[in-house]
């Protein structure tokens, strides 16, 4: 089963409802979209919980608006989503871009309807240097990616997919993991790299007091593993599980492994 669920006036989300039981809400990375987690759907659902996989603004089958890339914009709309469907006892995961949305919606929404938090290879709490966080990229990179972006997209998108792994992927998987970039808007594309730019999720991360499970490539070369070990010593109550044959693109890299994990963290 499928939804659009209006989140503003004239703007809309694609989410897909697989299964039964209790809610699995997954939020995808930038730039591709819910269909990254294929693999974990199966998985999910033989096992009696309710996959909801939303496309971001921006993303996917999403509608596409000129603004609202910034993280309270996108928490907000993830309460949409929760709040159309009814959706309670919840488990949220965000893979890279959709980890600091799921911390702003944690913080910024008082935990409404989650009950556990999952951050795959999160971008998170911040993905540039300050003065006062080592970590990450320098906010120049951004806008270089920027100006690849502007100037040849399909190009820029087949030089990140390079990035996202460490182990060798098939032609035929590259072809397919592009495709889910190229659905997304080159705006959206744009705006929510300058969100990933400028945003600052630390002040989210007081507010979460639900346990947590971060999952992270030790070869991630996007979202370094010092995200993950920083907001391991952050959170409340947080454990971090090393994927030593992954790159940023572990949900592909590792599949079984974290599948494994995934399960054994909604079980308990």
């Amino acid at each position: 089963m499928s939804h659009r669920i209006e989140v503003e006036k004239g703007v809309s989300l694609f989410v897909e409802d697989i299964g039964e039981g209790q809610p699995v809400i997954f939020i995808h990375g930038w730039p591709v979209n819910h269909r990254m987690f294929e693999y974990q759907i199966n998985e999910i659902v033989n096992l009696g919980y309710r996959f909801i996989g939303i496309d971001l603004r921006g993303y996917g089958q999403s509608d596409k608006p000129w603004s609202g890339y910034d993280y309270n914009r996108k928490a907000d709309d993830v309460k949409a989503v929760i709040d159309q469907l009814g959706l309670e006892n919840a488990v949220l995961a965000g893979f890279s871009m959709g980890g600091p949305v799921a911390l702003r919606y944690m913080a910024r929404h008082q935990q409404h309807g989650i009950t556990k938090l999952m951050l795959l290879a999160p971008a998170a709490p911040r993905f540039t240097k300050t003065d006062d966080f080592p970590y990450g990229i320098e906010a120049k990179e951004i806008d270089g990616m920027i100006e690849s972006i502007q100037k040849d997209r399909p190009a820029f998108l087949e030089e990140f997919g390079g990035m996202f792994f460490h182990q060798e992927q098939s032609d035929a998987f590259k072809h397919w993991f592009g495709t889910l970039g190229l659905q997304a808007s080159a705006h959206g594309t744009i705006h929510s790299a300058e969100a990933l730019r400028d945003e600052d999720g630390r002040g989210d991360l007081e507010h979460v007091t639900v346990p947590v499970l971060l999952l992270h490539g030790t070869n991630d070369e996007i979202c370094p593993i010092d995200f993950s070990e920083y907001l391991q010593s952050h959170l409340k109550d947080a454990q971090l599980v090393k994927f030593e044959e992954s790159g940023h693109g572990l949900v592909f890299e590792e599949t079984e492994k974290l599948n494994a994990e995934i399960l054994q963290f909604l079980r308990t």
